[in-house]
């Protein structure tokens, strides 16, 4: 997290001191807000400023502040592994990682529903309940939450579902009602473990499925957006080894194979498990996965995935 503000910080003070006016201190004070005076500030402004960006915060509970790290940058996706034990949802990425502190409802779904609560006050000017999402100025930006379930699915799942409650009483959950969607606040995706038999004859539901990319016209033929809006794979797996920074044209085609089967049932796409240096084929492959049109980025290094480092301000 250090590392992360410092950066963003280093950025932001580096275009400051570029652009900064040469101004009084009297004025100065008056924009450094010295009297801490209530004018600068309004109910809604925790995520001021932030512009949403197609980035999937891989592995996010690894992160210094998990959530809050990748909202400060602008991810709409991030992802929780899961495991169950003594009917409690532990976040780690294996057993030895879990303690009795950092679980499902700690790490995730209590500051979700902190900031919807901050970005939709109660007001003497709001005559209804609002359901504003996660980002002040892009309130209809629905924030995809990935439940990776670790532990048995058939056991684990229903638990994650339970879990959901406080979201769902809230009317924050996109949800399935008849054949659309109604989107809402947050998306809610199971991968790993999660039963697709738990979801998929489930008519009227506020949870959905992570299908597998490759066999959405095969073995998956039957998976639409309504069990699955977002699909994923292993990068590596598909496409091997990315030589320099270009796909050859055998990865390319592929690419798009795929990116069009997953189009042609309204589902997005996302890849994980993609190459991580050097620098500048990890950046080639994310610019040709944007040019290309998948719906989320899978990003671990988030400063320079959303443009706030010199390795990453290709965008």
């Amino acid at each position: 997290m250090k590392l992360l503000f410092l950066s963003s910080t280093i950025y932001l003070l580096a275009i400051t001191s570029a652009i900064a006016p040469d101004v009084s201190p009297t004025l100065q004070n008056i924009l450094d807000n010295t009297d801490g005076s209530d004018l600068y500030t309004y109910p809604t402004d925790l995520t001021r400023g932030i512009v949403p960006r197609p980035i999937h915060s891989h592995n996010d509970y690894w992160r210094d502040v998990p959530f809050y790290s990748a909202l400060s940058v602008g991810c709409i996706s991030v992802e929780a592994d899961v495991w169950l034990y003594n009917d409690t949802l532990h976040v780690g990425h294996e057993e030895s990682a879990l303690t009795e502190v950092r679980t499902f409802q700690s790490l995730y779904i209590n500051p979700i529903l902190d900031v919807l609560t901050r970005e939709n006050p109660n007001s003497s000017f709001v005559t209804s309940q609002t359901h504003n999402g996660v980002f002040d100025g892009y309130s209809s930006q629905t924030l995809y939450l990935w439940v990776d379930v670790k532990t048995p699915g058939e056991t684990t799942w229903p638990s994650v579902v339970s879990a959901l409650t406080p979201l769902l009483d809230g009317g924050w959950l996109s949800r399935v009602d008849g054949n659309s969607i109604i989107p809402g606040a947050v998306t809610v995706i199971g991968t790993g473990n999660t039963p697709l038999d738990q979801i998929q004859p489930v008519p009227d539901r506020y949870y959905f499925y992570d299908a597998p990319i490759p066999y959405l016209n095969t073995t998956f033929s039957n998976i639409t957006n309504l069990v699955s809006p977002i699909a994923s794979t292993d990068f590596a797996s598909q496409f091997g080894t990315i030589n320099g920074t270009g796909f050859n044209n055998t990865q390319l085609a592929l690419l798009r194979s795929q990116i069009a089967v997953a189009k042609s049932k309204g589902i997005g796409t996302r890849y994980w498990e993609l190459p991580a240096w050097p620098i500048s084929t990890r950046n080639a492959v994310w610019k040709t996965l944007v040019d290309e049109g998948v719906a989320l980025i899978n990003a671990d290094d988030l400063v320079a995935a959303a443009g706030f480092s010199d390795d990453g301000n290709y965008w």
